[in-house]
């Protein structure tokens, strides 16, 4: 009776069970698709992304004018908001039910971009996707609480005294709201820099070390970017954008730091 032996790699897995992964990856699902499929696919995935913004939207339209009034009580005590137009107030609230058909929505619409691309994206690709998932909404929704507890109370309050200086302040609906959603955006997306540049550091893009070398550079680069981004174009706005960008791409330093090594041996 002959002993069949298996020879085993240092992690305990055999050669055929290594090759076998190692073909899986190298046999990834990259399907050939004609044109015209990928056009059908395509304006399939578009109808169902704007078919769940739209009913989103239609759902919070009747909700939006107490979040719009929550809001003006939030950042703006003591302000009364005027509509210039007989259709400001319904263009607003209109205008925040898109906006919040897109941010709830944001689960299918990712979904529905991610289907699309999936296949023409290596599987090693996709796992640091899928780990990225996580860290991305946390950093998007610590993003916008810093907006709403620290940047629009002292933008506001500074923008209002500058204004007391010189003219009686009175707000348009329209314009105050789009000031408000646009720097909650903006953080939502500055706190996203960690993921950009760990997903470059893990695809071997950009290093530890050449990121603190260029620090300066980025530095400078994110007060030019502040100046244009800051909604209201305040010395004390492009503070609050910029400052944040750099702790956070110092953060995302150290973890590179911390974790290169690990990524190298894969």
């Amino acid at each position: 009776m002959a002993l069949e032996t298996e020879m085993r790699f240092g992690d305990g897995t055999s050669p055929n069970a290594k090759g076998s992964s190692q073909s899986a990856e190298s046999t990834w699902d990259q399907k050939e698709m004609p044109f015209t499929e990928h056009l059908r696919e395509l304006r399939s995935r578009l109808l169902i992304s704007v078919a769940t913004v739209g009913a989103i939207a239609v759902l919070a339209f009747w909700p939006s004018q107490y979040v719009i009034k929550w809001m003006t009580q939030a950042y703006f005590p003591g302000i009364t908001l005027n509509a210039f137009g007989p259709a400001d107030v319904i263009l607003t609230e209109l205008k925040f039910s898109v906006v919040a058909g897109i941010v709830i929505g944001l689960p299918m619409l990712f979904y529905q971009i991610w289907m699309f691309v999936v296949p023409a994206i290596h599987p090693r690709t996709r796992r640091m996707v899928y780990a990225f998932i996580a860290p991305s909404l946390i950093l998007a929704i610590a993003g916008i609480a810093f907006a709403h507890f620290e940047v629009l109370p002292r933008v506001v309050h500074a923008l209002l005294g500058i204004t007391n200086e010189i003219a009686t302040p009175t707000f348009g609906i329209a314009s105050t709201l789009d000031f408000v959603m646009i720097l909650l955006a903006i953080f939502a997306v500055i706190f996203q820099l960690p993921i950009v540049l760990i997903g470059l550091a893990r695809l071997g893009i950009v290093n530890g070390r050449w990121l603190g070398k260029y620090r300066r550079h980025a530095f400078f680069a994110m007060l030019v970017a502040s100046g244009i981004a800051a909604p209201d174009g305040s010395p004390l706005t492009m503070a609050l954008l910029a400052v944040p960008m750099y702790v956070l791409y110092e953060a995302s330093i150290w973890v590179i730091f911390v974790f290169e090594k690990s990524w190298s041996k894969n």
